[in-house]
């Protein structure tokens, strides 16, 4: 084993480093101050520099790697918790240099890394939890190098291959709340230069080139291959690309016994190349190393106008999957492959079908078996300590969904009530998650100008970015380079850009999503909230909610108006003659205790509106509640208090004006009495079929976690 150098311990020590890694470990270090500065104008420029900066020059790589493992020794021998923060950007950022790095990295590194891995395993969650997601990758890497590269790029690109079938897809949900059309337009041409920069076969010869240099290192002669396979035909070029694939995906199955015959089986792949090329064999090569950069994954741009665009691209996804696997399986293989191409090509340009016939059966639901039951609360089970590993790419019959929704705290509303309505059809009839793995994510763009008053996040839109501020506060990471993205969306509507310039340099938007769609693997999980509002003549609404809940008497907007302008400055201000302060409510709630027993009843006198909003766990350190703030006239009678559940009910015939999640689109009136809750997972509810009642519930799901959370993936993630 090669030791780490010692003179490289003392970060003081820059003697001790080479010009480049001199360099390269200036850049980390300011990239880790930037992580804590307030100031958001430039974050996440230096990362994407220092992605660009490998691409384009992929030797540097195993220098910016000894860096990297310099500083994670460094912060190892903090002893707070507070100086472990910067851990999980240099583990993002060194599993990027890995599956971005087309130079062979020297075993010796590799088990270097491997040692400093297994020592971060002792830190408390979430860097715990980060460092061992790092090293199950670096572990494959060790013992079959170039397949990370392989699984991401097959996957993103959907290459057809019968060795590995997991494929992936991208969904970019914008909210024509926050997306005027000079801004949509922007947008879309920025996110569709990942298809005009993707070339199937193009993409394939990278693919062998990629792996070979990474396995071969300085064997592999990377200028006359890169030529040689640029002049074979179409059908040898595939020959050897699926012969790569299979020899990864072999190495793989046998674990570290497998990586002598691997290497030696891309050993004859690359002499076979050389000698079935019709370029010079004695061409002397040039010693460069390619740039074989991961090409961008397709990703399919559109308004979110619809609630049912979600579950629509979702059922039309698994379809397509289903046919293509089909085909794939069947004695006339080909055939039906060349018959399917139009089809897979078609759904590229309208990405929102209707349901298909699979999907709208007018026979009754059956009801659920419970391995099926038990695949909706995967995630839970997972989650819960003592657990085996959650699965990843081993499950190669559940291809991934990501959704990325763009807007502010309205359009993660419109997620969820999307989210608990999929939970809700598949506790029903089990369509999507056998098939399917959905993965959240959120990017905040507002469509107000940006505001320097708030300290959290320079841009803050009076509110509507509470969530995106509460993901920033959990995770730094995250408020570098995704918080500040949303503001570079944000004005991207003013801008024009020169038809002359070269697509890749307007790409800072399109790496940036990249980026975080494959290092955002820690799901931040969001507590989700039921409201029962029953309206003044009976009928009875069910709703959700993730982040606010506005209600109001409407007779009482003018009278706050009025306190409004009596309370600015004036030289000459009449006394104020308002004398009613609201109407009075029938409150009962269960405050937010350890007993949970607690039930306060009171009455709440003179109130013109009642204003909750969620405290996530993930930011109070604790549990998750409900911050109620009962609004009046009267500055006396303004209270706020912590609840896990409540009841409202007006009084003297009056009715309210509910406002979910600050989107007007979700306004309710005639409101007389709300219940509001913790929301129940619909998956949750698995009942014995054995028992007599029919409320007694499986062992299992009494001890799981039973409230429905939204899970928005980050880069550190908080554990249930």
């Amino acid at each position: 084993m090669n030791n780490y150098p010692e003179e490289m311990a003392d970060p003081t020590a820059d003697e001790a480093l080479s010009p480049l890694e001199s360099n390269l470990y200036n850049t980390v270090q300011n990239l880790l101050k930037e992580t804590n500065c307030r100031k958001a104008s430039q974050k996440g420029i230096l990362r994407w520099s220092l992605q660009k900066k490998l691409e384009m020059d992929q030797s540097c790589s195993v220098s910016l790697i000894r860096v990297l493992l310099r500083e994670l020794e460094q912060k190892l021998k903090r002893t707070s918790e507070k100086g472990y923060t910067h851990i999980i950007p240099l583990l993002h950022t060194l599993y990027y240099v890995v599956i971005q790095s087309g130079a062979m990295i020297p075993s010796s590194l590799y088990q270097t890394v491997y040692e400093c891995l297994m020592k971060l395993l002792i830190l408390p969650s979430p860097y715990s939890s980060v460092a061992l997601s790092t090293l199950r990758s670096i572990k494959m890497e060790m013992i079959t190098p170039g397949s990370l590269y392989q699984r991401k790029v097959m996957s993103e690109q959907n290459l057809k291959n019968e060795h590995f079938t997991l494929q992936e897809k991208v969904f970019v949900l914008a909210d024509p709340a926050v997306f005027s059309a000079p801004l949509e337009e922007m947008v879309r041409a920025q996110l569709q230069v990942s298809s005009l920069l993707t070339d199937a076969q193009t993409v394939e010869n990278n693919f062998v080139l990629r792996v070979l240099l990474t396995g071969l290192g300085t064997t592999c002669q990377s200028s006359k291959l890169a030529e040689a396979l640029e002049a074979l035909e179409d059908h040898m070029a595939d020959k050897y690309f699926q012969e790569v694939v299979v020899a990864v995906e072999q190495s793989i199955k046998c674990g570290t016994g497998g990586c002598a015959a691997y290497l030696k089986k891309l050993q004859n792949i690359y002499t076979d190349i050389l000698d079935s090329s019709k370029e010079d064999s004695n061409k002397v090569d040039d010693g460069s190393v390619c740039a074989t950069a991961m090409p961008f994954p397709k990703i399919n741009f559109l308004l979110w106008s619809d609630d049912e665009d979600l579950w629509n691209l979702l059922a039309n996804f698994a379809e397509e999957r289903d046919k293509k696997e089909d085909s794939i399986g069947s004695d006339d293989r080909k055939i039906e492959q060349d018959l399917m191409e139009s089809d897979f090509d078609d759904t590229e340009g309208s990405p929102v079908r209707k349901p298909v016939a699979a999907f709208t059966r007018r026979n009754a639901y059956k009801s659920l078996k419970p391995a099926d039951k038990l695949s909706l609360m995967r995630e839970k089970i997972e989650a819960f300590p003592g657990s085996a590993p959650p699965v990843t790419y081993e499950d190669s019959r559940r291809h991934i969904a990501r959704v990325v929704v763009m807007g502010d705290d309205r359009v993660l509303g419109r997620l969820t009530r999307a989210y608990h309505s999929i939970r809700e059809r598949e506790s029903k009839r089990l369509t999507l998650t056998k098939k399917l793995n959905l993965r959240l994510y959120y990017i905040p763009v507002t469509d107000v100008e940006a505001s320097l008053s708030s300290p959290d996040s320079p841009w803050k839109d009076g509110g509507r970015l509470s969530l995106s501020t509460l993901l920033g506060k959990v995770d730094p990471w995250y408020n570098s380079n995704i918080n500040t993205l949303g503001a570079q969306i944000s004005k991207l509507a003013g801008m024009h850009f020169v038809d002359s310039v070269p697509l890749k340099q307007n790409a800072f938007l399109l790496d940036t999503l990249c980026y975080y769609l494959r290092c955002g693997t820690q799901p931040v999980h969001l507590p989700l909230y039921s409201v029962k509002m029953t309206r003044f003549d009976g009928d009875v609404v069910e709703e959700v909610f993730v982040s606010h809940l506005k209600a109001e008497f409407p007779e009482f907007r003018h009278l706050k108006e009025k306190k409004k302008v009596s309370n600015e400055p004036s030289s000459r201000r009449k006394k104020s003659t308002v004398e009613v302060f609201g109407a009075f409510i029938s409150v009962c709630y269960t405050k937010n205790s350890l007993s949970k027993r607690e039930v306060v009843k009171k009455d709440a006198p003179m109130i013109c509106g009642v204003e909750i909003t969620s405290e996530p766990a993930a930011v109070t350190s604790g549990e998750n509640y409900l911050a109620v703030m009962f609004d009046s006239l009267n500055p006396g009678s303004i209270t706020t208090i912590r609840i896990q559940n409540i009841c409202i009910k007006t009084m003297e015939h009056r009715v309210l004006s509910v406002c979910l999640d600050q989107d007007s689109r979700r306004t309710y009136a005639d409101i007389q009495r709300m219940e509001i809750s913790p929301c129940l997972d619909p998956g949750c509810g698995i009942r014995s079929k054995f028992s007599v009642s029919s409320d007694r519930e499986l062992p299992l799901s009494k001890y799981l976690n039973n409230a429905l959370s939204l899970p928005v993936y980050t880069f550190t993630g908080v554990t249930p």
